[in-house]
């Protein structure tokens, strides 16, 4: 038992990832009960605590994540019981995107600090990218509550986390799968971000982490 907990100490952005894709698949069965949503949240605070012990190890950046980290773990278990408050899901929303961003810049910091690959590494950048994607789906949910009707579907323009969530995947990583759309001239220029975003990340730190991996075995 020590020896497994060494190792997941040793590695928390693969605790992060666990903790993330966790939660992706325990959404469709647990959100529609209290006591499931509860779960989920303490599962979102674990991903939130996961998240802070992954960029612990950037010093610069570590009392700024804390600071941020405090109040989000505190709004990630209010929304998970009172999810049709929208005033909580917008503070919530205002809270959790600035801090799944700065977390994504500090463990990109972390990839990009040496030339050195290691097993936590490899976890980082998927870490990451979940990460980004979860920043991007908060933020939807804050413009969904600031300017109702940006998104649209056939089932209407109200939509879940879940579903907000679903929208930032597929537009992360382009494979334009959702069957959302933003509507909204505001929810359409943070999709036009998030797409230059996803993009990007492919380009500088996926192809970055194949080549060094490359000239490794080399």
């Amino acid at each position: 038992m020590r020896r497994q907990i060494e190792h997941l100490t040793a590695h928390p952005s693969a605790m992060l990832l666990g903790a993330q894709l966790l939660q992706v698949l325990a959404w469709p069965f647990l959100e529609g009960s209290v006591v499931g949503r509860s779960f989920l949240g303490v599962i979102g605070m674990l991903a939130v605590g996961s998240a802070v012990l992954a960029v612990r190890r950037t010093p610069n950046v570590s009392r700024v994540v804390f600071f941020l980290g405090a109040p989000t773990i505190v709004f990630t278990l209010l929304e998970a019981v009172f999810s049709d408050t929208e005033p909580l899901v917008l503070v919530s929303g205002l809270l959790h995107a600035p801090f799944y961003f700065y977390v994504s810049y500090a463990m990109l910091r972390y990839l990009f600090h040496d030339d050195v690959i290691t097993t936590d590494e490899y976890y980082a950048t998927g870490a990451a990218f979940t990460v980004v994607a979860w920043g991007f789906a908060y933020l939807f949910a804050a413009v969904q509550v600031v300017w109702p009707d940006s998104f649209s579907n056939a089932g209407g323009f109200d939509h879940t986390w879940f579903e907000l969530l679903y929208l930032s995947f597929s537009t992360l990583t382009s494979v334009g799968l959702s069957d959302i759309v933003a509507v909204g001239a505001q929810a359409r220029s943070i999709l036009m971000v998030e797409m230059m975003v996803g993009v990007f990340y492919i380009a500088m730190v996926v192809a970055r982490m194949v080549g060094l991996t490359m000239m490794r075995r080399r």
